[in-house]
C-alpha cells in the first residue's frame, strides 16, 4: 500500500500509524527522539496515571478527599497537576445512588492533566449527542448496566470548566495502601463510562 493509495481500514491502526511515522521519518519531517519524548511527557507528566493518583489519594485520605470535592483544581494542584486544559477542574463523586459521567458535546473538552489525551469514542459525535440524551443505554453499549434506581448524571465540559469523576472505592480493596491502588483506576473510570474492580 502507498499512502497515494488511500488508507487501508482493514489494516490495523498501530500498523498504519507505525507507517506514517517511519514515512515521515524518512522525509526528515519529525525526529523519532522528539516524537518519543512527547509520547513518554503524556504517557508520564500528563496522562491518566496522574489521574488514578489523585483518586488514589481520594480514597485514602478523608481531608484530602474533601478539599478534591470543594475545590478540584486547587486539590489536583497539591499532587503537582496543573496546566494547560486543567485551569478549571471541577470533581463529582459517584455512589450507590448516584453515577456521574461526562461529554463535551460541542467539541472534546478534557482534563489533559490528569487524563491525558481524550480518547476516540469521547470525541465521536454519537457518544457526544446520544449520553446526553440516553445515558443509560450509552453506558450499557459500553459495558456499563447500573441498577435501575441509580441516578445518572451528565456533565458538560466546555473550555472553561471540564470535569473529572470520582469513582467509588470498589469493596474488598480496603487493605490496599493508595500506591497499590492507582494501578486498578482506569480513565474511562474517571469519566465515568466504566466502574474500578477490585483485583
Amino acid at each position: 500500500m502507498t499512502i497515494a493509495d488511500g488508507p487501508d481500514k482493514t489494516l490495523p491502526v498501530a500498523l498504519r500509524t507505525e507507517a506514517l511515522e517511519q514515512l515521515l521519518t524518512e522525509r526528515g519531517l519529525i525526529d523519532p527522539k522528539v516524537m518519543n519524548g512527547i509520547i513518554t511527557h503524556y504517557e508520564t507528566n500528563v496522562g491518566p496515571l496522574n489521574g488514578a493518583k489523585v483518586v488514589a489519594k481520594a480514597w485514602t485520605d478523608p481531608d484530602y478527599r474533601r478539599r478534591l470535592l470543594e475545590d478540584g483544581t486547587g486539590a489536583i494542584k497539591e499532587l503537582g497537576f496543573s496546566g494547560q486544559q486543567g485551569e478549571h477542574i471541577v470533581v463529582v463523586e459517584n455512589t450507590p445512588a448516584a453515577h456521574n459521567v461526562v461529554v463535551c458535546t460541542l467539541c472534546s473538552c478534557y482534563p489533559w492533566p490528569v487524563l491525558g489525551l481524550p480518547p476516540s469514542w469521547y470525541k465521536d459525535p454519537a457518544y457526544r449527542a446520544r449520553v446526553v440524551r440516553e445515558p443509560r443505554t450509552v453506558l450499557s453499549e459500553m459495558g456499563l448496566d447500573l441498577d435501575d434506581d441509580v441516578r445518572i448524571v451528565v456533565h458538560d465540559s466546555t473550555s472553561e470548566v471540564r470535569w473529572l469523576v470520582l469513582p467509588e472505592r470498589p469493596a474488598g480493596t480496603e487493605h490496599l495502601t493508595e500506591e497499590e491502588l492507582v494501578p486498578l483506576v482506569s480513565q474511562d473510570a474517571m469519566v465515568g463510562v466504566a466502574k474500578v474492580t477490585a483485583p
